[in-house]
């Protein structure tokens, strides 16, 4: 028994010099459940999603839209956007073409429209446009529950003062006024309650009425009659399978990740079977060896790439001909951030379990925070800026803007300079280091 434990106690020992195994074992799990903790909300009373952009364009002076507005910037869920700045820096109220732009372009996925008709004196409703880029259907889905919440709570007391409005220029101030306090009284007589308070609540609209939450709805309830919401569909009309081509992006990119990191640690193994000392006495330079693993690294993310969309061209229908051209620049932009993300890692690591062991926890928290997994608007938001500065965000929002959008060339190009930047910024760092370090000794 004694060797046995002796022999424990050795595995014990080479396991705490084992600095991969120890990332593996508690380092990654702990990272990834703290972010799924984040993204479900686990000990937090606020839960859901965080600052989702809506532009919002009024076009009447009406109260009820502005009411509703009021209620949206409430709402934590929403980052209400009503301006922006023009050229010249200065603030200008949106209007509809410019929220169209911005959908287009990718800035914006979501946008509600006050028509200058929203409300008229001749019926008590309701007009608005709800325009959608439905890029990722969960949070679609989560953003048409939340408006549809904060519409129906917030409309009924501005639509029920339009009433009065209406009901005066229909009959007169005075008879409306009248009506009002009889009403009130008969309220009070029947139901109890304070008058003045009734009163209060007639003339202001602010009580509740049975069925004025969205849940519940079947089409014919009171509000539906009342809120007339057009919905517009504006970039990926015409997608053939949309759950396949919004996610085919995200885990393509993540498996890229996975095997291209591979291949540049193979340094490693080179290095360890003398291929390098053999290379170097011929008339081969380090350049050389840097350059030609860069490149084979970008043909093989490429060929990655293609052959998991053609897959799921035939498997899902996704379509990658309409505008390949373009699929071609973002596959050929991911693939070199990939690659040099991989040759970072093997020339910051010490060895070759090191380098796996950071890049896995790397990609899988890439992975997570930049939307291969899920929206990035149901984490907080800290983590959508961080969100920001991976490879897998700006991956997935080429892929997206290529397949979904189906966009020219002009507009891929903001996405195409960032990842070739982070290319630029990993390859200088690597040249440094494989420059000062030991790999090729």
């Amino acid at each position: 028994m004694r060797t046995v434990l002796v022999l424990v106690g050795n595995e014990f020992r080479r396991f705490a010099t084992d600095k991969a195994a120890i990332s593996l074992t508690f380092i990654v799990p702990l990272v990834l459940i703290y972010i799924f903790g984040n993204v479900f909300g686990v000990n937090s009373e606020d839960r859901g999603p965080k600052g989702i952009p809506l532009a919002v364009v009024n076009q009447t002076d009406a109260p009820a839209p502005a009411a509703i507005i009021s209620a949206l910037q409430k709402e934590p869920a929403f980052k209400v956007i009503t301006s922006h700045k023009d050229a010249n820096g200065i603030e200008r109220v949106l209007t509809e073409p410019e929220v169209r732009g911005m959908m287009r372009a990718g800035d914006i996925h979501f946008a509600l429209i006050f028509p200058t008709d929203a409300t008229s004196d001749s019926e008590v409703a309701l007009k608005m446009k709800f325009l959608r880029n439905a890029r990722n259907e969960i949070e679609t889905e989560t953003v048409n529950g939340l408006l549809e919440k904060t519409i129906f709570t917030a409309a009924p007391q501005a639509l029920l003062a339009s009433l009065q409005r209406l009901g005066a220029n229909q009959v007169g101030s005075e008879t409306m006024t009248r009506f009002n306090h009889s009403l009130a009284d008969a309220v009070a007589r029947g139901f109890g309650g304070d008058p003045a308070n009734i009163l209060h609540s007639i003339e202001t609209g602010e009580f509740n009425i049975p069925g004025t939450t969205s849940a519940g709805t079947d089409g014919n309830s009171f509000l539906d009659r009342l809120i007339k919401m057009e919905r517009e569909e504006v970039g990926g009309g015409n997608v053939k399978n949309p759950m396949a081509t919004r996610s085919v992006g995200g885990y393509a990119v993540m498996f890229l990740l996975f095997s291209l990191t591979g291949a540049s640690t193979s340094l490693f193994d080179e290095k360890k079977a003398g291929l390098y000392q053999r290379l170097l006495a011929a008339p081969v330079r380090r350049t050389h060896i840097l350059w030609s693993k860069y490149i084979f690294g970008i043909l093989l993310g490429v060929v990655q790439l293609l052959a998991l969309f053609v897959a799921g061209r035939f498997l899902f229908g996704v379509d990658i001909t309409s505008n390949v051209f373009n699929l071609l620049l973002i596959c050929l932009a991911a693939a070199s951030a990939c690659v040099a993300f991989g040759m970072l890692l093997a020339a910051l690591a010490p060895t070759a379990a090191a380098a796996n062991g950071m890049g896995t926890l790397l990609i899988l928290t890439m992975s997570a925070v930049g939307g291969a997994w899920w929206p990035t608007s149901f984490m907080p938001q800290f983590m959508q800026q961080l969100s920001k500065f991976t490879i897998v965000y700006w991956s997935i929002e080429g892929f997206l803007r290529v397949l979904w959008a189906n966009c020219n060339t002009r507009e891929l190009l903001p996405v195409l300079a960032i990842l070739l930047a982070f290319a630029a910024v990993a390859n200088a760092i690597s040249i440094w280091r494989f420059r000062h370090g030991q790999i090729f000794e």
